[in-house]
């Protein structure tokens, strides 16, 4: 655990840093402070706001105990069993199967699933996928996801803003045009790298967590594959219009059309299976 951590504490450092490098090529070193600045704003607006965010992009509706039905009792037991307060429960009417977890801290969390995955599993597969996201709320993840979108998202606009007004070395001067282009390019692309790696190693440790916390590795590995085969057919035009919220799914719910599909947000889910089937021998 303690190396997951630190690996993605690297990965946002680098994520960070690359943020404020831009900022010093554009404009120097005031150019870098505003820049970091600005990285300090938008992810204290994040921390605050990203919920509300997320869940308003999806169009999620929430549920109580009553309107809820056996898919709040699921969740309200499984956080009984991770010892986690008791999430926001919400449901968004769509067919792609698919779910994910928000929220700043576990006191402020919030779990989302699509109708189309409660159509699709089993109760039992249901509760491993839900288990995997309450890992998420446990391990902090959603807060990690939230920042490190927003400061790619930031880096991107900071790239596109340098396209058009060029770049500028340490005494002020212009660069050259060509590198100021090469340095827009790739710059987003290394923000969008750093921030997959960071959502790859999540993942894995969600579902190390869900699988304990259900006490059935089985049937999260069941469940996967099932989305799998799924969602991938099955459009989801909030995740379409709003990209950069894939890495927080269970499955990546991208339809893999365009550049989106040149980048993976999870981990190739045969390699996941394998880990939790590893799980369910006791290896």
């Amino acid at each position: 655990m303690f190396g997951n951590w630190l690996k993605t504490s690297l990965l946002m450092a680098a994520i960070v840093a690359l943020f404020g490098a831009i900022g010093f090529f554009i404009g120097g070193q005031n150019g870098m402070l505003i820049a970091l600045l600005v990285a300090a704003a938008m992810n204290l607006f994040a921390y605050w706001n990203s919920d509300k965010m997320v869940l308003h992009m999806y169009h999620a509706q929430e549920v109580d105990a009553h309107s809820g039905g056996r898919f709040y009792q699921i969740v309200a037991e499984l956080a009984q069993r991770a010892g986690l307060p008791m999430p926001r429960v919400y449901i968004i009417d769509e067919p792609q199967p698919n779910a994910f977890a928000t929220g700043r801290n576990p006191a402020h969390a919030a779990v989302a699933a699509t109708t189309g995955i409660m159509n699709l599993l089993s109760e039992r597969e249901l509760r491993g996928v839900m288990a995997h996201e309450l890992t998420h709320v446990r391990h902090r993840d959603t807060l990690i996801s939230t920042l490190s979108a927003t400061v790619a998202g930031a880096i991107s606009m900071l790239a596109n803003f340098g396209m058009f007004f060029g770049g500028r070395d340490s005494e002020g001067r212009s660069v050259n045009p060509a590198l100021a282009i090469l340095v827009m390019i790739v710059a987003p692309l290394a923000a969008m790298l750093i921030q997959m790696a960071i959502s790859r190693a999540r993942e894995f440790g969600a579902d190390a967590g869900g699988a304990e916390i259900s006490d059935d590795p089985e049937a999260l590995a069941s469940a996967l594959r099932k989305i799998e085969a799924y969602a991938h057919g099955v459009p989801l035009p909030a995740a379409e219009a709003h990209p950069e919220t894939a890495q927080m799914m269970i499955i990546n719910p991208l339809s893999g059309g365009g550049i989106a599909g040149l980048f993976a947000t999870h981990p190739p889910t045969e390699e996941r299976v394998a880990r939790l089937l590893q799980m369910a021998r006791g290896g």
